[in-house]
């Protein structure tokens, strides 16, 4: 998944300048700057590189779903620094959180196939990126017999027996785990 147009510069990492300042980016929003001689975050009054407010909601990746910690900022991965969101989208480059191009494939519209049934794709790719089986906040989740194996995926594993188990619910939990592993596999 590529997310340039969340930023108005480049980066190394995203084949842009490797020299030259950042634009400035607010730790509450993660929004970059439009100019560079700008102090303040338009968005939420912060001069930028200020810590976020205590009583904000802080961003999350859109690529991993990590919400930012106190600091506006997330560990990198390779454990070193601390980066803030824009950084931190730009190094999922280099670290991947599974073969989104795979996943793409098997996407149709909004809506992915697994096996034979079909579920919402942000759902499936947040669960499969986080293991956790969450709606978001503000949707209601959809109920059918891939977002139903997830659920039993996550509460009892692949290998769980289920007390009046229907026919659908095992195919769709046999799909469900055979759409993890090839997700997680490395790219080579």
């Amino acid at each position: 998944m590529k997310f340039a147009s969340f930023t108005r510069t480049a980066s190394p990492a995203a084949g842009g300048p490797s020299s030259g300042a950042a634009a400035p980016r607010c730790l509450q929003c993660g929004i970059v700057a439009a100019r560079a001689d700008l102090t303040f975050c338009r968005r939420c009054g912060l001069t930028f590189g200020e810590r976020p407010r205590g009583n904000s909601t802080l961003p999350a990746c859109p690529i991993c779903y990590r919400t930012v910690e106190d600091d506006g900022r997330l560990p990198a991965h390779s454990g070193r620094t601390r980066l803030d969101l824009v950084a931190h989208i730009h190094e999922h480059d280099r670290y991947p959180v599974g073969d989104d191009d795979y996943l793409e494939s098997l996407r149709e519209g909004d809506r992915i196939r697994i096996g034979s049934g079909y579920a919402p794709f942000h759902l499936v790719r947040r669960y499969l990126v986080t293991g956790a089986l969450d709606a978001g906040r503000g949707r209601t989740m959809e109920h059918n017999a891939i977002v139903t194996a997830m659920a039993q995926l996550g509460r009892w594993g692949d290998d769980g027996r289920i007390l009046g188990d229907q026919p659908a619910w095992i195919e769709a939990r046999a799909a469900v785990t055979q759409l993890m592993e090839r997700y997680h596999r490395r790219r080579v």
